[in-house]
């Protein structure tokens, strides 16, 4: 319940923002905001304005130790709607940012655990297609590692590769499809979530155009760089789950003027002939590239050249720019939106539930016990918003448009963008003990390709290309906006041609 503050707590405020209050000046103040105490009264009594609850309760479980190999589960149900539609048969996993009715929601974390009304829109488009929902699967510690270690329940492991990473932050939904728990996941995709782990776990994973499937009822990291999409063992069941979830949404304003949904599997069995594909120079030789996977990208390239695709390798210097800009957008926007803001920042006409925000909000009870990773980047979104005023926020904001220009500029000529998904294949897994140099280091290394799609928002599909020591390498094609369908037919005339696992097998 709501109570007026006193005098003395707006002194208190006043001080935090720099203001210099008389106790006379508080105490008129403390008059007026008294006299507003009836619209916070009457907002208590009023029900909240949130999609239509699930009309029966639903049971899940938490998986013993024996029926959750690689740690991937967060907990297991049975939800289904319908017998028939285009997802009948098919188990789909989401990621622990998506709202189930009835199951718990954490984002990775050990002081969320909300439990949603309702079903996010893409939860409720899947049920209504037949798809089976299986349970929610685990997620890096609100989203913010590209690793596989940070998540309150514990390390992810790769079924690939025992021992090694999954990537994150989707880290759950990429073990669970790789080692064929579910046919289908749901995972989210920031900086690289979605691409990230389907690279290091030959699967395919799409981070569809923005707007192109509806964010309502997912925790928001921030609101101009939040995608969801599918991840898969297969191109086919990839543009099956997007048909089934893409589309507008009344809830989720950046859906607004997004085409329908396509039927995106006519384009598969397409001839690529004639595709003109640019390879990007500077997708390779990172700061932590590893040859050996630069050395599998290239050689699957020249697979679509054997397909008849036109390759012409192109030097595009703004896509370095693109991890600076990412790194000073996201440090401040994500401390602004998901921690200050509790997941929803301002400025959104969305939807927004309040047992989510007071959720979120928790972590304030405890942030000496947050991941090294996740304090970097508060620390040093206060530090830049506080001593420069959010010029560099605001500055990053409109470097985006130069980007996406440039990003275009190339895509006026070709159809489709190729570098690596991640410049490094797996890790080991770190120890139980964990040092936070190593937390906040697998934390970024692996989004220097993924994340400035993220910023231009064009659509960005990972591809299993070839093994390196016995891990997935993963090959990156991109778009022009709700473009996926060039995407998928691009990787499925990949995927019939050759077996990824002979390309640069080490065996």
């Amino acid at each position: 319940m709501y109570r007026p503050p006193t005098p003395e707590q707006l002194m208190t405020v006043a001080r935090r923002l720099g203001m210099t209050l008389s106790s006379e000046a508080a105490a008129m103040f403390a008059h007026y905001g008294a006299e507003l105490e009836f619209a916070y009264h009457r907002l208590d009594a009023l029900d909240e304005y949130l999609p239509a609850p699930s009309p029966r309760e639903r049971s899940f479980t938490y998986p013993a130790d024996d029926e959750n190999r690689f740690r991937a589960w967060l907990v297991k149900s049975s939800i289904k709607r319908t017998s028939g539609g285009k997802l009948a048969d098919k188990r789909i996993v989401v990621k622990d940012t998506v709202a189930v009715a009835g199951l718990p929601l954490t984002d990775g974390t050990n002081f969320l655990n909300h439990v949603p009304s309702f079903d996010a829109t893409i939860v409720d488009r899947i049920l209504a297609a037949g798809g089976e929902i299986a349970g929610n699967a685990v997620c890096e510690f609100l989203s913010f590692s590209s690793g596989s270690h940070t998540a309150a329940t514990g390390v992810v492991e790769n079924p690939v590769k025992p021992g090694y990473s999954t990537g994150g932050s989707s880290s759950g939904c990429a073990a669970l499809v790789a080692a064929g728990e579910v046919d289908m996941a749901i995972g989210g995709d920031q900086a690289g979530s979605i691409r990230i782990p389907a690279s290091h776990c030959g699967l395919y994973g799409l981070k569809p155009t923005f707007g192109r499937v509806p964010y309502t009822g997912a925790v928001s990291s921030e609101l101009v760089i939040d995608h969801l999409g599918p991840i898969t063992a297969t191109v086919e069941d990839n543009a099956l789950l997007l048909e089934c979830i893409a589309g507008a949404d009344p809830f989720d304003p950046r859906t607004a003027g997004t085409p329908p949904a396509d039927d995106y599997r006519a384009a598969l069995g397409r001839s690529i002939a004639g595709l003109s594909i640019a390879v990007v120079n500077e997708g390779f030789g990172h700061r932590a590239s590893q040859p050996e996977v630069d050395a599998s990208v290239r050689r699957a390239s020249e697979q679509f050249a054997r397909l008849g695709a036109k390759l012409q390798t192109i030097s595009l210097p703004w896509h370095r720019d693109g991890l600076a800009i990412w790194l000073v957008f996201a440090m401040e926007g994500c401390f602004a939106n998901l921690m200050r803001g509790n997941g929803f920042g301002g400025n959104h006409d969305g939807l927004q539930w309040s047992g989510l925000n007071d959720g979120i909000a928790r972590w304030r009870d405890d942030p000496d016990s947050l991941p090294a990773n996740l304090k970097l980047g508060m620390l040093m979104g206060e530090d830049a918003g506080a001593r420069y005023r959010r010029h560099y926020y605001a500055k990053a904001m409109n470097l985006v448009h130069r980007l996406r220009e440039a990003y275009d500029s190339v895509l006026k000529h070709h159809d489709l963008l190729l570098m690596p998904t991640v410049p490094v294949k797996a890790r080991p897994l770190p120890q139980q003990s964990v040092p936070p140099e190593t937390t906040i280091d697998l934390a970024f290394e692996n989004i220097d390709n993924t994340c400035p799609f993220n910023l231009t928002h064009h659509p960005a599909l990972t591809l299993p290309c070839g093994m390196a020591e016995g891990c997935p390498v993963g090959l990156m094609l991109v778009a022009k906006p709700f473009a996926e369908a060039t995407l998928y037919a691009a990787a499925h005339a990949f995927e019939e041609s050759v077996d990824w696992r002979q390309i640069g097998h080490d065996a």
